[in-house]
């Protein structure tokens, strides 16, 4: 004989479990968003995510010029290198000797060749600089990617009788610099004239130039069409760079498909 009491409580209880999943199944409809709402939140979370990636883990940079040949190309009429230059080894480390590295130009006379990028109409200019904070626009200075050649506290001098770079008196190991030009002894990179600095190409000789605590002698490895530190000594900093300056160290190409690959 049943217990018409059992059956009253198990009917209830049934009836309580199908009402409670009716309204965890109507709350859920009334919670899912349709996805024209949600996306706007998707582009806000990816330009954040974006944004934190760019200033504080890594961008990429486009080669513009000859000067780190055969490293990295940037010759007129072929296709520059893309290079991706991180940030966080000079955040808990320092430059070091052979690092290939992108800094801002430090004085004004890294400055002379170049010419900013940037739109004259303020709208579409400051459009250009709010782009560059998520890396889809270049950003506006004059960026350099050049060779650490000497550090802090180092004494860099060019040459010895083969026409080879010293470091406090010791040839360095350059297995990356090329020379177009033979040395030729007594024959300067730079001189001091009365109206600035005087560029031969064709000269190797340079220094001694004792770097400070807090830069870095930087030389591009296509030593003959480079005009790196050896071509402002006649500036502030006698040609060092203030590591404050310096962007990231470039570790990969990632452009053109045939380059992909490591910078050693």
């Amino acid at each position: 004989m049943t217990d018409e009491r059992d059956a009253v409580t198990i009917s209830g209880t049934d009836d309580g479990h199908e009402e409670g999943g009716v309204r965890r199944r109507s709350r859920r409809k009334r919670d899912q968003r349709p996805f024209w709402q949600e996306l706007p939140l998707l582009v806000v979370t990816a330009a954040v995510i974006a944004a934190l990636v760019v200033n504080f883990l890594g961008r990429p940079y486009v080669i513009p010029s000859q000067s780190m040949e055969p490293t990295l190309h940037g010759c007129a009429g072929c296709t520059g290198d893309r290079i991706y230059v991180e940030r966080l080894s000079y955040d808990f480390g320092s430059p070091q000797q052979g690092d290939v590295v992108v800094f801002k130009a430090p004085t004004s006379s890294w400055d002379r060749d170049w010419h900013s990028t940037r739109s004259r109409n303020a709208i579409i200019g400051g459009i250009e600089n709010f782009f560059s904070i998520f890396g889809l626009a270049a950003p506006d200075e004059n960026d350099l990617v050049k060779r650490v050649i000497a550090v802090g506290g180092q004494t860099v001098q060019c040459c010895d009788a083969q026409g080879n770079i010293e470091i406090d008196g010791k040839r360095a190991n350059e297995h990356y610099g090329h020379y177009t030009f033979p040395y030729q002894p007594g024959l300067p990179f730079a001189v001091k004239t009365a109206d600035g600095l005087s560029v031969n190409p064709a000269g190797r000789e340079f220094g001694p130039v004792r770097i400070p605590e807090g830069f870095i002698w930087a030389m591009g490895d296509n030593r003959n069409e480079s005009l790196d530190s050896r071509g402002h000594i006649d500036d502030q900093y006698s040609g060092a760079v203030p590591i404050s300056n310096i962007r990231g160290k470039a570790v990969f190409r990632i452009w053109p498909p045939n380059r992909i690959g490591p910078i050693h």
